[in-house]
């Protein structure tokens, strides 16, 4: 299955039926009267959450999208029947945006939200809404109402409570795969990951988080090296960054220089993400000669000015994995509590996050838009485009 994103499509509601001008005429019943009904209301457009779904491929494809229209009044009084509306189905964690006026329209954070985002046209009346005791023959009726059309932009982020950080080879699958039953691909050359995986840590029976890998970043991401910034926006819904840090790095570059390298890109690419909560993880310390351990990590400490939760750890061996998966569970779990107890944290979460998709398409567009100026006019946006990112990828729940 090919894990698509984003997608940008156009949906129209269904328009609504014209009313009917009709008079009864039936034998001997020389005075019948108006007997025009209305139209039927056309249909709406719905999307919905579904936990089945994974990607947006199917909105690839196929980009226009239309609810049925309303039936026209008929006579003998009968009115027309309603349009079917149209409901989509999308991944849990599409966010539905108008792209001419750049609202959010929906964000389907919860299995089986729906949300309407085109409303259907209004019937039109017959003329025997228009019969009176001074009108015994109306002949006016009205057309039914066309309905919304859309320009709409989706975007999907994967839902997680924790996000893995780092560059390529920083070790971040190798962790997935020692806490969670996801098995993502790891081998030992960069860029191993191409999309998102979804873990579930299972800390107790009935205690558990969800843990997301994303492919890593390099230096000048910003400016659309490597993988670029894309994936980014999927840790804007984490409660808890964890930046791994390749403590036996296979080339040349310093780990006190990839900490630094990839903290600079994520500022750039959001600095509201930036502030989210973060801990260090000095990764593959099994392969770093034990006289040499603490002179590296107190490098990457110094490097960053870090003042948080450190922890070291092997993911290989998952030597220390184990607690620092239970002092994130009860991070989340306090966390919770405090939601529970002053309900404006949530709605201060909801603002950093929207804060962050602000920044984060600001971000992305003004890196399409240089790329435009500086690609020839035979080009497209190679970078930025989607089928870049069209990988062959198995879904393991």
């Amino acid at each position: 299955m090919k894990f698509v994103d984003e997608a940008v499509i156009t949906v129209e509601a269904g328009k609504g039926g014209n009313g009917c001008m009709s008079f009864r005429r039936e034998k001997y019943i020389p005075k019948g009267g108006p007997d025009g009904g209305d139209g039927g209301d056309g249909g709406s457009v719905f999307f919905e959450a579904d936990e089945n779904l994974n990607t947006l491929i199917d909105y690839r494809f196929t980009r226009f999208y239309k609810a049925q229209n309303g039936q026209q009044g008929m006579g003998r009084n009968c009115t027309g029947s309603k349009g079917e509306d149209l409901v989509l189905r999308v991944p849990v964690g599409t966010t539905i945006i108008d792209t001419d006026t750049d609202e959010v329209l929906a964000d389907l954070t919860e299995l089986g939200q729906v949300e309407k985002i085109a409303q259907g046209g209004f019937h039109g009346l017959g003329n025997t809404r228009y019969k009176s005791s001074v009108n015994r023959a109306p002949r006016q009726t009205t057309k039914g109402s066309i309905g919304e059309t859309r320009n709409l932009k989706l975007e999907l982020k994967v839902l997680a409570d924790v996000g893995l950080l780092g560059l390529p080879n920083a070790g971040k699958s190798t962790l997935i795969r020692a806490v969670s039953a996801a098995r993502p691909k790891v081998a030992n050359y960069p860029f191993t990951t191409l999309v998102p995986n979804l873990g579930v840590v299972r800390t107790e029976r009935h205690r558990s988080f969800v843990i997301a890998d994303i492919p890593g970043i390099i230096e000048g991401a910003a400016e659309g090296a490597g993988l670029g910034i894309r994936f980014l926006k999927h840790l804007a819904r984490n409660r808890i960054l964890l930046h791994l840090v390749d403590m036996a790095p296979w080339d040349e570059q310093a780990p006190a220089e990839a900490a630094v390298v990839a903290a600079a890109e994520l500022a750039k690419f959001s600095q509201t993400l930036a502030n989210r909560p973060r801990w260090l993880v000095l990764n593959k310390l099994d392969m770093v000669p034990e006289e040499e351990r603490e002179e590296r990590c107190q490098a990457v400490l110094d490097a960053l000015d870090w003042q948080g939760p450190v922890y070291r750890i092997s993911a290989l061996g998952q030597e220390g994995t184990e607690a620092m998966m239970l002092d994130i569970q009860a991070f989340l779990d306090q966390r919770l509590m405090a939601i529970e107890e002053n309900p404006e944290l949530l709605a201060q979460e909801e603002e950093e996050r929207h804060q962050i998709d602000l920044e984060a398409r600001e971000r992305i567009e003004q890196l399409r838009a240089s790329k435009r100026r500086d690609a020839d006019d035979d080009l497209d946006d190679d970078d930025f485009d989607d089928d870049d990112y069209d990988v062959e990828v198995e879904y393991v729940r």
